[in-house]
């Protein structure tokens, strides 16, 4: 279509404004680790992506909206993207953790809490929180690095009574998520959610949700905490990059290399099992 308007393209999704003044969220291949667009996309990845937020927005409607108007899209996008409210995004990235992985077991193991949050001693990677936590983090702009900050650094940017509402909103969602999962066979070790206002004030989730580039989701039957889990998510990726096989130091400002075929092949097939155990659908 030639009547779109090109809006902004983030590492993942593309967005376009139609002649409504609706957005086209378009999820693409590509696929980051690191702050970097990886050089080799991941087949289908960006319908398994669309297919699977789609799914987790109706299993969520009943504890926030969402931005989702239409999956009638232009044939070229079919099963890749859908039409959506215009929101007023709020800066703030809204993660809850339900086990200790990431930056979070970074962050624990420097200072004994995360985000602020005290946690008991003697966790380990992998290990289930007592009770999942808020852990935002600021929104940073592509090719740089979210940064975990604390509630009251969320109070100051948006206010109490929001940063208690977005809290409120991404447990809620987390919880969900989790009990919906755990009945299939995966853990949500952790989520990160995109919360914005549409024109009426409410606020919306918006972006993808609960997704393998969004979220840590690890097989149940394997946890074992000691130890970095096996996961459906792009963990693999993050793997084999920082492995003597790719050859490349992250730290470096290097960009990364192109993953090998085998790569490609096995994160695309942990997509699609993700996408499969958690819905029940056959995709494809």
């Amino acid at each position: 279509m030639t009547d779109l308007r090109h809006l902004h393209s983030g590492k993942v999704r593309d967005l376009l404004e139609l002649p409504d003044g609706l957005i086209l969220m378009v999820a693409s291949d590509r696929i980051s680790a690191y702050d970097f667009v990886l050089p080799t996309p991941i087949p289908d990845k960006g319908a398994v992506l669309t297919q699977l937020s789609l799914w987790w927005f109706e299993q969520l409607a009943d504890i926030v909206p969402h931005h989702v108007v239409s999956t009638d899209v232009p044939p070229e996008y079919a099963g890749r993207a859908v039409v959506c409210q215009r929101l007023q995004m709020l800066p703030v990235e809204c993660v809850a953790r339900g086990y200790l992985a990431g930056s979070g077991l970074l962050d624990y193991r420097a200072t004994g809490s995360v985000c602020g949050v005290a946690l008991p001693p003697g966790l380990d990677d992998g290990s289930e929180l007592p009770e999942p936590i808020f852990t935002p983090a600021t929104k940073a702009d592509l090719g740089e690095h979210d940064e975990n900050v604390s509630y009251a650094d969320v109070v100051a940017t948006v206010g109490a009574e929001d940063a208690a509402e977005l809290r409120r909103i991404t447990l809620a969602v987390y919880a969900r998520a989790r009990d919906l999962a755990h009945e299939r066979g995966i853990l949500v070790a952790d989520t990160k959610i995109e919360l914005g206002r549409d024109d009426s004030g409410r606020i919306v989730l918006g972006d993808e949700v609960l997704t393998p580039d969004s979220s840590r989701f690890w097989p149940a039957d394997g946890w074992q905490p000691g130890r970095p889990q096996p996961s459906f998510d792009k963990q693999y990726v993050r793997d084999w990059l920082t492995s003597p096989a790719a050859g490349w130091d992250r730290h470096s400002g290097e960009p990364p290399p192109e993953l090998p075929a085998e790569v490609v092949e096995r994160t695309r097939a942990k997509y699609v099992e993700a996408y499969e155990r958690l819905t029940g659908r056959r995709f494809g």
